[in-house]
């Protein structure tokens, strides 16, 4: 497999020398219809093979097969001419139609009419084609590139000022699938989407586990839904769900917090939720007052639950990823709990190092709720970090084979130094942050340098409650 990491940061510096490109917005932009581009003709490419009458929806002349994969072919003026021209690939993209397969079709023309190409140098331009070619996505033996792309990604947006992203390790998606465990014929959603993590650990899942048949295959192909609102994201996302296998990816370009709350009906709900809803994120202006009064909050994680208790069926399962914020604190908080607790049945609830999420230090924990009947007791299950390991870390990230003996515990639970359980009645005011009692203080002497990173990830913290509280206070 190609070093992803080393081939991202070769585009990011040839791109840093064309003079069209203004910034890490636009840089990004550029990287995900490529990327689009690209995926799309591999795949096209494999169905081609599989399938007699498939033929793909993008003209001959602009099947990146046919003018990119060659490392000498056009570049300079030729190449920006073809790309940009009133006849050219943007321009024909735009308009595409294909009365075969019209919602591949559509999924082209949606892509390209909300990007732009914004390289003017047709000779960097060609040094980042070949570069892409160098990946080989079909063959790659791990296809979840998507995530090494975009934690790349968002680490730059958050070095820019960007908050409220954080990319979900793979570890995290896979466990909080495995468990909720997505079976074949249920509609699985994730209504903050990304670049697709949940949905394709949830694909993966259930072709192990479920897919015999070429129909059991064509079930799974209607049973994913993706919503996503950031443009980059929303293009890598869905070029991730085309690259595993999903011909025509119902993964929808939307603010989900502007869904009409009052007119989600039985049609619109699921069976599965996944998701890490962003948390400390924006939201639009007066998006708020789409919710009942009540759970009226600018805190986005916040609406996003009162939004996915709603999109659940009867019966319907989740896994969420909330920091500790949310399961915390009075007011409107405290009712969106209580509205948690008393609708479904929040069963687990596991505590994660603070570091999971690096490099950011957010406090995280993942719930387990099924909705229909309300909670009566909590199973908690503290994480802790490999023996030895101080922290997690880019060359150290939180790993599968760690949740081993959560995994063994989950289906015979029984109460132990890193599990507990909680009754309802004993909360206090619905509040979930529930510390393990079964911890033994122990004092630890620190370096002035441990010190000091201590400090500065407490102001940091407070930073982040200083900007909840003049949000609410708006």
């Amino acid at each position: 497999m190609a070093n992803i990491s080393a081939i991202i940061n070769s585009i990011r510096n040839i791109m840093r020398q064309d003079r069209g490109i203004s910034g890490d917005a636009q840089r990004l932009e550029q990287l995900g219809w490529m990327l689009f581009l690209k995926i799309m003709d591999d795949k096209d490419q494999e169905l081609e093979i599989i399938k007699d009458d498939y033929e793909s929806v993008i003209p001959e002349k602009f099947q990146w097969r046919n003018w990119a994969a060659n490392p000498e072919g056009i570049t300079g003026d030729e190449l920006l001419n073809f790309i940009d021209s009133s006849q050219g690939l943007f321009a024909t993209l735009r308009q595409l139609q294909n009365a075969k397969f019209p919602k591949r079709a559509a999924i082209v023309r949606e892509v390209f009419e909300g990007t732009h190409n914004y390289m003017k140098s047709g000779y960097e331009m060609r040094k980042v084609i070949n570069k892409l070619n160098e990946i080989d996505f079909n063959n790659s033996k791990d296809k979840h590139i998507f995530g090494t792309i975009y934690e790349s990604i968002l680490q730059e947006l958050r070095d820019a000022g960007n908050k409220g992203e954080y990319y979900t390790p793979r570890a995290i998606t896979q466990l909080m699938t495995q468990m909720t465990d997505p079976q074949l014929g249920e509609k699985v959603l994730d209504p903050a989407a990304g670049t697709g993590g949940f949905l394709t650990a949830a694909i993966d899942h259930i072709r192990a586990n479920y897919v015999k048949t070429v129909e059991d295959e064509h079930i799974l192909q209607q049973s994913i839904t993706g919503w996503e609102l950031k443009p980059v994201a929303y293009v890598l996302g869905l070029t991730n769900l085309i690259l595993h296998g999903i011909d025509v990816p119902n993964y929808i370009y939307k603010d989900s917090l502007k869904t009409e709350y009052n007119s989600i009906g039985r049609k619109d709900q699921v069976d599965v939720i996944l998701a890490n809803p962003p948390f400390g994120a924006s939201i639009a202006e007066g998006v708020e007052t789409n919710f009942p009064k009540n759970y009226r909050t600018k805190e986005s994680a916040d609406l996003f639950v009162i939004l996915m208790l709603k999109l659940l069926k009867p019966n319907g399962r989740a896994a969420i990823v909330l920091p500790d914020g949310s399961i915390t604190g009075d007011g409107v908080k405290m009712r969106i709990r209580k509205k948690l607790l008393t609708e479904c049945n929040l069963h687990t609830i596991i505590r994660l190092p603070q570091s999971t999420f690096f490099p950011a230090t957010v406090s995280t924990n993942l719930l387990f709720f099924e909705k229909g009947s309300p909670t009566k007791e909590i199973w908690y299950y503290e994480h802790r970090l490999p023996e030895g390991q101080k922290s997690y870390s880019k060359t150290k990230p939180i790993r599968f084979e760690e949740f081993t003996p959560l995994i063994e515990w989950w289906n015979n639970r029984k109460e132990t130094e890193v599990a507990w359980k909680v009754k309802v009645e004993d909360l206090k005011d619905w509040d979930l942050d529930i510390k393990n009692p079964n911890t033994k203080v122990e004092e630890i002497e620190f370096s002035t340098k441990e010190i000091l990173e201590k400090l500065q990830n407490s102001f940091n913290k407070m930073n982040v409650l200083f900007e909840q509280i003049k949000k609410e206070l708006r």
